[in-house]
């Protein structure tokens, strides 16, 4: 029934996610693996996920195969508007992003913000409420992982609303008054 119920929310968080705007922070992830070790980009057997937030808004995330600029910018082409004000950390895959709109770059190995508006620490922050949140099932499969960070991804959403009742409308149709 959980596994039905995530196939589900998977689809209705791909079809209610609309085009971000306004100030979009950006960021990858590494979520998994079997092994300890490397760390980041170097890191296998992990599940690499991409992020964009709006500020004030909503997230949408997807699993990606690989950090390349194209895979990245399809992404961000399709759920982004064109003239949006970017934020991003230094890494090359982004150096195409100011033909989209603003481009800032932080760089993390000087520092985590540079005080005011520059920064990620919204996305880093949703990183950390998603990995909080899936550590509790001990590991899921690469087969299942998309729909669980989906989950996670609506919960984060709709953090205001009364979760319990979107997800029986979204599991059976109908919710009672």
């Amino acid at each position: 029934m959980y596994q039905k119920l995530r196939e589900a929310i998977y689809h209705v968080a791909e079809l209610e996610g609309s085009r971000l705007n306004g100030e979009v922070e950006m960021d990858e992830s590494y979520f998994g693996g079997r092994r300890k070790g490397k760390r980041g980009r170097g890191a296998a057997g992990k599940n690499v996920v991409f992020g964009l937030l709006e500020r004030d808004g909503k997230v949408y995330t997807r699993v990606v195969e690989h950090v390349s600029k194209e895979e990245l910018m399809a992404v961000i082409q399709k759920k982004t508007r064109k003239g949006s004000v970017y934020y991003t950390d230094t890494f090359r895959s982004y150096n195409s992003l100011k033909r989209l709109g603003k481009h800032h770059r932080l760089n993390h190995g000087k520092a985590f913000a540079h005080g005011g508006k520059n920064h990620i620490n919204g996305i880093e922050g949703f990183w950390s409420f998603a990995k909080h949140i899936l550590y509790n099932y001990r590991g899921v499969s690469k087969y299942h992982f998309p729909m669980y960070l989906k989950e996670v991804e609506y919960r984060f959403n709709h953090r205001d609303d009364n979760l319990f009742k979107l997800f029986m409308s979204i599991y059976f149709g109908y919710v009672s008054p």
